[in-house]
């Protein structure tokens, strides 16, 4: 295994930066964060423009035909930018649900729309018990002429109440099935929640005899399982990129702040701080990389590497997010610094779809502890 970026994988990182730093600023990033939405349409527009949407998506389904990697490589980058967009809802884990489970007919009727741009999915699996697991699942569904009926709560759904089609996991009775929704649905409700991040928007979605088509056939517990690793690692990826930019805020302020004649950096306590925060980001990044790549070349240490990758990144930037506040002192404490911005996405990531004690009980299981 050649661990290492290619030459074309690191001109997408680069494009990225680019259009990150001109487009989407934290200026920005404040603006768009502050609306019920969550996202800049014409943004939205420039990165299906870019082809980013459609990048894992196969060729087939109008897509691009890459794979998992570079999908990796956007995510990392829009974790460092913040970047307030249904990406990780849309393209890493509603495509996705959709390749998993969907008959050829609804894929070709999905997909093509996700890569132009032009359709926003949604996947609904939590409940109140929180964790994503098919044993979890309360919603039910039930056979309604050659459609099924809805009803039950999902909760935090990402981007829930902006998705033009939902993906719900529900009991038939017999067994768990994915189905599809379309928004706006009959007694379907999309409920924003107020959240610590607002830089990403969830919602509680319920359903009360809502119409439904069943995705594929057959039990999607699988399924389910496979979205909760490829959900793990996306967050894992989203969470280096941001401790990485927490560690270079903090250095830099570092040397630019003076105290006492001298740069602060030149204090032996902080520069422990910046050397701890520096090992914290290489350890989270060697852990997401590689669970990237074993989710890419569909390896079987994906089952034990992605809950790893879950609890150590979202941990590793949480902690990162704490020193840079502590690093810049009183002005880190301020709603004008953005410092706040990263420590409310860290702890949204350590939580979102489980937390990292739950993640870390899903390795003990996978490695017979």
């Amino acid at each position: 295994m050649h661990f290492a970026f290619s030459e074309e994988q690191e001109f997408l990182r680069q494009t990225a930066q680019e259009w990150m730093a001109k487009e989407s600023p934290l200026a920005t990033v404040r603006t768009v964060m502050e609306t019920d939405a969550g996202f800049d349409a014409d943004h939205w527009a420039e990165l299906a423009g870019l082809g980013w949407h459609a990048m894992a998506i196969p060729e087939e389904y109008g897509g691009a035909g890459y794979g998992f990697l570079e999908l990796a490589v956007l995510l990392e980058e829009m974790g460092a930018g913040l970047l307030p967009a249904p990406f990780l809802s849309t393209v890493a884990l509603g495509a996705n649900a959709m390749l998993l489970a969907g008959s050829e007919e609804q894929r070709a009727a999905i997909l093509p729309g996700v890569a132009m741009g032009e359709t926003r999915l949604a996947v609904a699996i939590g409940e109140d018990e929180g964790p994503w697991s098919a044993d979890r699942v309360a919603t039910t569904a039930t056979p309604s002429g050659d459609a099924w009926s809805l009803n039950g709560t999902k909760r935090f759904v990402i981007d829930g109440h902006t998705a033009d089609h939902l993906i719900v996991a529900a009991s038939t009775g017999a067994e768990v099935a994915l189905f599809g929704v379309e928004a706006g649905a009959v007694g379907m409700t999309a409920e924003l929640l107020p959240t610590m991040d607002t830089t990403r928007k969830l919602a509680d979605v319920t359903f009360e005899g809502t119409p439904a088509i069943r995705l594929g056939e057959g039990d999607a517990s699988e399924y389910i399982e496979s979205l909760l690793r490829i959900a793990s690692v996306a967050i894992a990826l989203e969470s280096v990129g941001g401790a990485q930019r927490t560690l270079d805020m903090a250095v830099a302020y570092a040397k630019d702040r003076i105290q006492f004649g001298r740069p602060i950096g030149s204090f032996q306590a902080v520069k422990h701080k910046c050397a701890d925060m520096l090992l914290a980001v290489n350890g989270a990044r060697a852990a997401a990389y590689y669970a990237a790549w074993a989710l890419s070349e569909g390896n079987d240490e994906l089952e034990r590497v992605a809950p790893l990758a879950k609890a150590s990144c979202t941990e590793a930037y949480f902690h990162c997010a704490q020193e840079n506040i502590q690093i810049h002192g009183g002005i880190g404490f301020t709603w004008e610094h953005d410092a706040h911005l990263f420590f409310k996405r860290a702890k949204s990531n350590e939580l979102l779809i489980g937390a990292p004690s739950q993640h870390r009980a899903l390795l003990a299981d996978r490695i017979g502890l």
